[in-house]
C-alpha cells in the first residue's frame, strides 16, 4: 500500500489514519460533562450537541487552517446546553479537561490500520524516518503522545506535530512548512522525497500536494 522505495521520509496523520476512537470513550465523556457542570439535559441531547460543534470546530480550523482553543468550544457547547458561562471559569474547563483526558487514556483509542507495525518497522530497517502531523481538536498533542507511547508505537517516529502545540492546522501550508523544517533538522532531503499518508482528502492530500510534497489518501472502515 505505501510505496516504501520512492520516499525517504513519512508523514502520518492519526486520527482514521493509525487511530481510531475507543467507542467506550464518548459516551463516558458525555457524562462526565453532564455530571461535572450539572448539566439539565439528556445525555442524548449533550451528545448530540458535542458531536455538533466537534464536527464545526473541525471545519472551521480546516477552512481557516488556524488551530481553535478547545476551550472556545467547550463554552459554545455549554452556551448551546443552557448553561449560563459567565459562571463558568477557565480554571473550571482545565479541571474538566484533566479529568476527560485521564477518561481518555483508561479508555486507548484502537488501532486502525492493522498493518501499522509492519510498514513502519520495515520503514525503519531501511533506514528512513517518519513523523506524525495532526491536527487536534478536544484531545491535545500531550495525551495523543501517551496513547502513542501505550500502543507501542511512538519509538518509530523522529517527531510528532500536533495543531494545538503549533497554532495551526492541516490543509495550511504553515504545518507543512514546519513538517519540512522539522524533518531538515534530522536529514537533508528534497521535499519530492517526503510523503504524507492521511485520510482526509481535503486537509492531507491536498495540504501535502499544495505545499510540494506528495500526498497518498488512505481509507479504513
Amino acid at each position: 500500500m505505501i510505496d516504501i522505495q520512492s520516499f525517504d521520509h513519512f508523514s502520518f496523520d492519526l486520527w482514521m489514519t493509525i487511530i481510531k476512537s475507543n467507542p467506550q470513550f464518548k459516551p463516558k465523556r458525555t457524562k462526565l460533562l453532564q455530571d461535572f457542570f450539572s448539566i439539565d439535559k439528556s445525555l442524548e441531547e449533550i451528545n448530540k450537541t458535542i458531536r455538533y460543534y466537534d464536527n464545526l470546530y473541525n471545519q472551521i480550523s480546516e477552512k481557516t487552517g488556524n488551530h481553535i482553543p478547545r476551550e472556545e468550544v467547550f463554552y459554545l457547547i455549554l452556551d448551546a446546553l443552557k448553561k449560563d458561562i459567565t459562571q463558568i471559569t477557565t480554571p473550571q474547563l482545565t479541571d474538566f479537561f484533566a479529568l476527560a483526558d485521564t477518561l481518555f487514556l483508561e479508555n486507548l483509542p484502537e488501532v486502525l490500520w492493522k498493518d501499522i507495525y509492519v510498514i513502519l518497522e520495515e520503514i525503519k530497517n531501511q533506514g528512513k524516518t517518519t513523523n506524525i502531523l495532526s491536527n487536534t481538536a478536544f484531545i491535545h498533542g500531550n495525551s495523543l503522545r501517551k496513547v502513542l507511547e501505550d500502543l507501542g508505537l511512538a519509538d518509530y517516529f523522529s517527531f510528532m506535530i500536533f495543531s494545538d502545540e503549533v497554532g495551526f492546522s492541516k490543509p495550511n501550508i504553515k504545518i507543512f512548512e514546519y513538517l519540512y523544517q522539522k524533518t531538515l533538522e534530522i536529514k537533508d532531503i528534497d521535499k519530492s522525497k517526503i510523503i504524507h499518508i492521511g485520510d482526509n482528502s481535503f486537509a492531507d492530500y491536498n495540504g501535502a500536494l499544495e505545499y510540494g510534497i506528495q500526498g497518498k489518501l488512505v481509507k479504513f472502515d
